[in-house]
């Protein structure tokens, strides 16, 4: 179930040059599940802009965005004290029944929803590895707040500038009995590859309605046509066709 309202924006400031969080304040007891999303009306935008959600308590939504085109830099320069309407309790979210000690795989803008999804995962007595995979050094962000939360964090860099040299999936532990990863299609090609259990993929993808009416987002599964947008965007692996 989704909801429509008026959210006020009592944070928005930069965590690396083009990374921004934004803090919501309004109604959060839509967000049922960790990894679902958000739709925001921007104006003078015939489209909303679907955002996951990075955290949320009862009265403030929590979201981290790249400025990658003219709605999210029309974000970027929004103010404190300005509002903004959005649908919340999108998307059917991450099933966190499967595992005891998971991998939580974050790329680039897929790390903010693996931060919610890993304190769900803790609070239900999981111990989860966290690996966050990111270009350079200049582009990380979120690491000390996931060290914060009392788990192993593994961070890869593509050029070795921090941590691990290489992609996620050269950051990866023997020991696991499932994955929760969010990123690009690319990387989500790798961890199909060298992941040898179970795991739940959240997908991107651009989209009109956000609820499921317009197909717009619609994709092929092993077990027939699924909408991203309401029917996702978590995809377990055994259904998805690469």
């Amino acid at each position: 179930m989704y909801k429509e309202d008026v959210y006020e924006i009592i944070f928005n400031a930069p965590l690396t040059k083009d990374v921004y969080k934004m803090v919501l304040k309004g109604d959060t007891q839509y967000i049922t599940a960790p990894g679902q999303f958000i739709n925001l009306k921007l104006e003078g935008k015939f489209l909303r802009r679907p955002i996951s959600v990075c955290d949320f308590d009862s009265e403030t939504i929590t979201i981290i965005y790249k400025v990658v085109g003219e709605g999210t830099e029309q974000m970027s320069n929004m103010q404190l004290g300005e509002t903004i309407d959005c649908l919340t309790g999108l998307g059917n979210g991450y099933d966190i029944s499967n595992s005891k000690k998971p991998l939580v795989i974050g790329g680039g803008v897929g790390v903010p929803p693996m931060y919610h999804l890993t304190k769900c995962l803790i609070k239900d007595g999981q111990k989860p590895t966290v690996i966050l995979g990111f270009n350079t050094k200049d582009e990380i962000f979120y690491e000390e707040e996931f060290k914060a939360l009392g788990v192993d964090v593994v961070i890869t860099t593509v050029d070795g500038s921090y941590g691990v040299k290489g992609f996620v999936t050269d950051g990866m532990p023997e020991d696991y009995d499932y994955f929760y990863t969010c990123g690009p299609m690319p990387m989500f090609k790798a961890i199909n590859a060298a992941t040898k259990t179970s795991g739940q993929f959240s997908f991107e993808e651009k989209m009109g309605c956000g609820f499921g009416a317009c197909m717009g987002c619609s994709c092929k599964t092993k077990y027939g046509n699924k909408r991203i947008c309401k029917d996702g965007p978590v995809l377990v692996k055994e259904e998805i066709v690469w």
